[in-house]
């Protein structure tokens, strides 16, 4: 890549080619660049008008990427990318100045609840991969980081919980015919760090995240009523895992963090609403990447593990007919805070990240199926970092 990055975006554009945005790497990243599969080349394309970090990105039925939220001071920038001028703008209404908050990442680097005086933003942008330009869309009611943003089937955009200030229990639908956010009903329990999938039922579920404490309840909203129920909780709580929706329609839940870091696995079964243990991991982790495969199997890469104390390199393949986890190549790097993306050709494209010795990466990596191996894609380049403390404060894994 162009520039090193954690906590950034990585989306599969219809055309096939990925957009990354924005990140961290010291300071808060407003670039945004598009990896072809096709010539294996990055280019840098138009800048977001905010950085940020802790963001969503989601694709829209038109084709067009909704990006929300994230972490940013309350000044706001616009970038005339004809101009490659940047003028600034007013604050955002929605973001209390010099309010202390806890700097949180978006799901995959650990927080001991740093204080720098960040705040969330409500602002969103689209992108339009015809033209590569970025433009202000409707801002969210609240403003908020540590989200997620979920397309439903009828084309809305569902934004669930948060940070601002506190954790959020709230959530709201974007209308991309409109352009306008209206809240929905209340979550049952606030919370952060959670993820959420939608069900092949059309429901969503949200599974665990951070309020106060590590939370292992879950809940299934139902965009047809409006209304939030709670369901299954996990069998052990957990809080930085992977979760992915199988071909089946079943989730598999993966690893995390609670006491300990896990091994442990669940899946839940939508027609039951439980969840069940499948086989464990063969090395415990937390803050890795899961992505489910065109075969169905589900390739987990990197993330943490406290009996090595260690940023990992190592990958692993769940299998849902055998209910089995198998070593896989490892990775060259070792990462976390990194994207995986499944290809349109089914490979896997593995994108910056965090690495040993407290580095930002601009590497990528391929994972290819048909040979289950992990090729090194552009340069292999670990660039140091003067500004490294800022985001080792936000990132300190190891406590």
């Amino acid at each position: 890549m162009n520039n090193a990055r954690i906590d950034h975006t990585a989306s599969v554009l219809p055309n096939g080619k990925i957009l990354v945005t924005g990140g961290c790497n010291g300071s808060l990243l407003n670039s945004a660049e598009l990896y072809d599969p096709a010539t294996q080349t990055w280019t840098l394309t138009g800048s977001m008008k905010n950085a940020r970090s802790l963001h969503t990105a989601s694709i829209l039925p038109n084709g067009k990427v909704l990006v929300t939220g994230g972490l940013y001071v309350s000044q706001t920038e616009s970038c005339d990318v004809s101009r490659e001028s940047f003028t600034i703008l007013d604050k955002i209404s929605n973001v209390q100045n010099n309010s202390k908050v806890a700097v949180l990442t978006n799901r995959k680097v650990f927080v001991d609840g740093e204080d720098i005086g960040m705040n969330t933003i409500n602002s969103v942008e689209l992108y339009d991969p015809l033209t590569g330009i970025w433009t202000t869309a409707g801002s969210m009611n609240f403003a908020r980081g540590g989200h997620t943003a979920s397309v439903l089937p009828n084309g809305k955009v569902l934004v669930i919980g948060g940070l601002y200030v506190w954790s959020l229990q709230s959530a709201e639908l974007y209308d991309p015919s409109t352009d306008i956010w209206t809240n929905t009903s209340l979550l049952n329990y606030p919370r952060l760090f959670h993820q959420t999938i939608v069900l092949s039922n059309g429901k969503v579920l949200v599974a665990g995240g951070i309020f106060d404490v590590t939370v292992g309840t879950c809940e299934l909203y139902d965009p047809s009523t409006d209304i939030w129920n709670t369901t299954s909780a996990f069998n052990y709580r957990r809080v930085y895992n992977a979760l992915v929706e199988l071909s089946d329609g079943k989730a598999l839940i993966a690893g995390g963090r609670y006491i300990n870091f896990l091994t442990s696995s669940e899946l839940y079964d939508p027609k039951t609403e439980t969840w069940t243990y499948t086989s464990q991991m063969n090395q415990s982790r937390a803050w890795h990447i899961a992505s489910l495969l065109t075969d169905g199997k589900v390739l987990v890469t990197g993330g943490f593990s406290d009996t090595l104390n260690d940023v990992l390199n190592s990958s692993e393949l769940y299998d849902p007919l055998k209910k089995m986890w198998t070593t896989t190549d490892s990775m060259k790097t070792a990462r976390l805070g990194h994207t995986a993306s499944v290809l349109t050709n089914g490979n896997v494209l593995v994108t910056g990240g965090y690495g040993k010795d407290e580095i930002y990466l601009d590497s990528a990596e391929m994972y290819v199926v048909s040979t289950e191996t992990l090729i090194t894609i552009g340069k292999m380049e670990d660039i140091g970092n003067d500004h490294k403390e800022l985001c080792i404060q936000q990132c300190d894994i190891k406590k």
